[in-house]
């Protein structure tokens, strides 16, 4: 039995990793780190208002970190140093010398460090890596995301506009799933350009962020996100030399390609699958699909963008 802990009790915490954590049989919720006593109370376990506390405990196994961006790399070093196995929130790190500091200490610890890209769990995102392999579409040659949302920047998720705390806009918070999809897709990306920029919001990240990623073999991948659309988009298609497939909306269930169309719906609970696989890498009875190595090239990817002429 794996014993948990998750630090931070945020909403991705309570609705989908702590519930994904009970559900695994062989995890145990073990406790939790928060400022907040009272939003540990629901939950029977034991808590600690900081991290060495928890740290302390020889008992704790494995470790959630689920607080904001900034934080992952502190509290996901000082966790593998403890010896402890990490699967942190995505993005990995504030930028990429952190990321490196991760990996690094994740390879002189000798444990196990995920990233929370959930996405390559997902059944059909892991068919069309089989289909494209198998030549689905011929050769593929250019991949389109968007994603498209309004947030004002209030509310619970206020932090996310605040670079101290998050990094950066949409580019750190939704373009770093769909970019790690196509590394998933094609491989280590060899050169990024990108362009960001405040249109409708004015806080201090941006509001949208268009990212060029070249890979290997000679596909584009091209990945739109904004927060100043009313009208939502969740898009993701590839084309190729004989073909095209169509995976709109990403989070949905349908996949069409030449000559077919299938319905490969995600679990319930999206964390799930990405806990479960973790526990599997833990066990050693399988690879994970996504590993601080993976997901470093995420990180590589925004720190690239960011820095492109404007």
């Amino acid at each position: 039995m794996l014993n948990w802990i998750v630090i931070g009790i945020g909403d991705i915490a309570t609705r989908r990793v702590i519930p994904a954590i009970q559900a695994e049989p062989r995890s145990r919720l073990y406790g939790l780190v928060t400022r907040d006593p009272a939003k540990a109370a629901p939950f029977g376990v034991r808590v600690w208002s900081n991290l060495d506390e928890a740290l302390a405990d020889d008992a704790v196994q494995a470790l959630y970190v689920g607080t904001p961006v900034f934080l992952h790399a502190p509290q996901t070093i000082q966790s593998l140093r403890a010896g402890k196995h990490v699967l942190c929130e995505k993005p990995m790190a504030i930028n990429e010398a952190e990321a490196r500091a991760m990996l690094q200490a994740a390879e002189q610890s000798g444990r196990t460090f995920g990233v929370a890209y959930y996405r390559r769990c997902y059944p059909k995102v892991q068919r069309a890596k089989q289909l494209l392999a198998a030549g689905a579409i011929g050769k593929p040659v250019l991949a389109e995301l968007t994603c498209h949302s309004w947030f004002d920047g209030t509310g619970s998720r206020s932090w996310l506009v605040d670079p101290a705390k998050a990094g950066g806009g949409p580019l750190f918070d939704i373009a770093s799933h769909r970019i790690d999809v196509l590394n998933y897709l094609f491989g280590q990306p060899q050169r990024v350009a990108g362009q960001l920029s405040n249109v409708v919001h004015h806080y201090a990240v941006e509001d949208n962020a268009t990212v060029m990623i070249e890979y290997a073999g000679g596909v584009r991948g091209i990945v739109d996100v904004r927060w100043h659309s009313k009208v939502s988009r969740d898009e993701c298609r590839i084309r190729g030399t004989d073909g095209e497939m169509e995976l709109s909306p990403l989070n949905g269930p349908d996949l069409a390609y030449p000559g077919a169309r299938e319905n490969l719906p995600p679990h319930a609970n999206l964390h799930y699958p990405m806990l479960e696989n973790f526990v599997d890498a833990v066990d050693g009875k399988a690879p994970l699909l996504s590993s601080g190595a993976s997901s470093f090239w995420t990180d590589w990817i925004t720190e690239r963008a960011r820095r492109s002429p404007k």
